[in-house]
């Protein structure tokens, strides 16, 4: 049986991977407002939200940063502001499947990343899998012509914004309380110019879409803190498996809810992607299970 604390770690997954899964559709009810201020928006009330639960936590002292990070700060802000931009723009543009297969793809991408600037190490099959996703997606160019660049970009930068966020070493909610605060001027900037020009959609269209963008802090943020919660409960193997729920329930979405067609291509790209990811996550439990029988022993050895 597990106990309580495992159980609500598990639940707190579960929450936060759903919202994540679900959100082209929160995307899709705004689709009428330009991709740039539904971003701009997103950072406003995201960070205005943020800094509410970091107030009322008592975690405000978590902001403070070394001038040093500042850069690399900066860097992981911008990444994260444009893979939102890419997200939203794929879903507004009926490319949700697209979006589905960069999230299926984007944890094989920071392995690879984690190879050239970590010096990681990958044990036979882990080669083996990173090969058959790197299969699938040259599937596409060779049978259409052209990458998935959508799912690449999302895949990248997702990436590249995770092995920043390593390095930086931030709790979660702080650290995208500090990257909303730093683009936060870029964002009302753009709504600001947007409203000199008379094309701004917020308090000029609608109740239902004013209170549908200030939605999007609670869109943002609540998985977040879900995610938070789950990470302090469980251990991070058990959160890495919960991480396909979200891209999975995407995929289910796309083809069931918003008709997307799904041809027989994508499904070779995506059968590569998922036999890739199953031999990676078996490799690895079983390589950590061997690890941690091997410590036992050896520790009741010496005992």
């Amino acid at each position: 049986m597990f106990d309580r604390r495992t159980l609500q770690g598990g639940y707190f997954a579960l929450a936060a991977y759903f919202i994540w899964g679900v959100t082209p559709i929160y995307f899709k009810l705004v689709g009428h407002v330009q991709p740039l201020e539904i971003i701009a928006h997103r950072v406003t009330w995201s960070a205005i939200l943020l800094m509410l639960i970091l107030t009322l936590s008592g975690k405000l002292g978590e902001l403070r940063l070394p001038l040093k990070s500042l850069g690399w700060l900066l860097l992981s802000a911008m990444l994260l502001a444009c893979n939102w931009l890419i997200f939203v723009f794929a879903v507004l543009n009926d490319q949700i499947i697209d979006t589905s297969l960069g999230y299926f793809i984007n944890p094989l991408v920071s392995v690879f990343l984690g190879i050239f600037f970590l010096g990681e190490r990958l044990r036979p099959l882990q080669w083996l899998a990173l090969s058959i996703a790197f299969l699938g997606v040259m599937i596409q160019l060779f049978v259409l012509g052209h990458l998935p660049l959508i799912s690449l970009a999302l895949a990248f930068s997702f990436g590249f914004y995770g092995l920043i966020r390593k390095n930086l070493n931030l709790p979660a909610v702080s650290g995208l309380a500090l990257e909303t605060l730093i683009i936060l001027p870029f964002a009302l900037g753009y709504l600001a110019w947007q409203q000199a020009q008379g094309a701004l959609s917020f308090s000029n269209l609608s109740l239902d879409t004013d209170l549908l963008l200030v939605l999007g802090g609670v869109v943002t943020s609540l998985p977040l803190l879900l995610f938070a919660g789950a990470v302090t409960r469980l251990s991070l193997t058990t959160v890495g498996i919960f991480q396909y729920l979200a891209p999975g329930l995407t995929l289910l979405l796309a083809i069931f809810y918003f008709d997307e067609p799904f041809n027989n291509v994508q499904f070779a790209t995506f059968f590569c992607v998922w036999v890739s990811i199953m031999i990676f996550t078996t490799e690895s439990l079983g390589y950590h299970r061997k690890r941690y029988r091997d410590h036992a022993r050896v520790s009741t050895e010496a005992s």
